[in-house]
C-alpha cells in the first residue's frame, strides 16, 4: 500500500529543489505554493514566513551534508584519508548536473545580513566543517592542521562556486579538485600519507 506524502513534506521538497536550484530571493511563496499544488494558506500554516521555510531547508541541507560526509568516509581508517575520499566524492559532485553550488554560500550572498537566520545557520554549518576538518587533520599530526584544514575549506567552497559559475562544463576548475587536496594534505605530511 502507498503511503500520500504529506502536505507539508511536499511543500519542503519543492520549496528545497527550487531554493536550490534557483536561489532565495528570485522564488517567492505563489512559486512555491504553484509549483507544489498545495494552497498558501497551506504554507502559511506550515511555515509562517518565507523566511522560516529557507532556515528549515538550510537545516535540513546541514544533517544531509553530515549524513553524507559520514557515508563517503566510513571506510576511510584515518583523518586523512576521509578528508581525501570526501575530496574525491565532491569532484563527482560538482561536475555533475545535480550540483547548483553551496546552499548555504548562496544564502550568505543573497542574504549578506549577518544578523539573518538563514545566515546565521549557514555560517553554524561552516564554522562546524572547518571544525571538522581540522580535528581529521590533526587526528594524524599534520604540521598546521589549523592551516590545511583552512586551505581544504576554501578549496571546497571554491569548487562550489565553480560548480555554480561552470556548470558541468569541461573548463570547470573543479575538476582538478581531488589532485589539489592531496597535494595540499601531502604538503602538510612532508610524504603522502593518504
Amino acid at each position: 500500500m502507498k503511503t500520500e506524502t504529506a502536505p507539508k513534506d511536499i511543500l519542503f521538497q519543492t520549496a528545497a529543489r527550487l531554493f536550490y536550484q534557483n536561489g532565495y530571493r528570485t522564488i517567492g511563496v505563489d512559486t512555491i505554493a504553484a509549483a507544489s499544488g498545495i494552497g498558501k494558506m497551506t504554507l502559511y500554516r506550515h511555515f509562517p514566513s518565507k523566511d522560516d521555510l529557507i532556515t528549515a531547508y538550510l537545516r535540513h541541507s546541514n544533517l544531509v551534508f553530515w549524513d553524507q560526509f559520514e557515508h563517503i568516509t566510513q571506510d576511510a581508517t584515518t583523518g586523512l584519508e576521509k578528508l581525501q575520499v570526501f575530496f574525491e566524492a565532491l569532484q563527482s559532485y560538482v561536475l555533475s548536473l545535480d550540483c547548483y553550488g553551496c546552499p548555504f554560500i548562496n544564502v550568505a550572498v543573497e542574504y549578506p545580513q549577518v544578523d539573518y537566520s538563514g545566515h546565521q545557520v549557514a555560517l553554524e554549518h561552516k564554522r562546524s566543517v572547518l571544525a571538522k576538518f581540522q580535528h581529521l587533520a590533526e587526528q594524524d599530526g599534520v604540521r598546521q592542521p589549523a592551516m590545511l584544514a583552512s586551505a581544504l575549506f576554501l578549496l571546497m567552497d571554491g569548487a562550489y562556486v565553480a560548480a555554480r559559475m561552470f556548470g558541468a562544463s569541461p573548463d570547470n576548475p573543479a575538476a582538478h579538485l581531488a589532485e589539489t587536496a592531496r597535494l595540499l594534505i601531502d604538503g602538510q605530511c612532508g610524504v603522502s600519507k593518504v
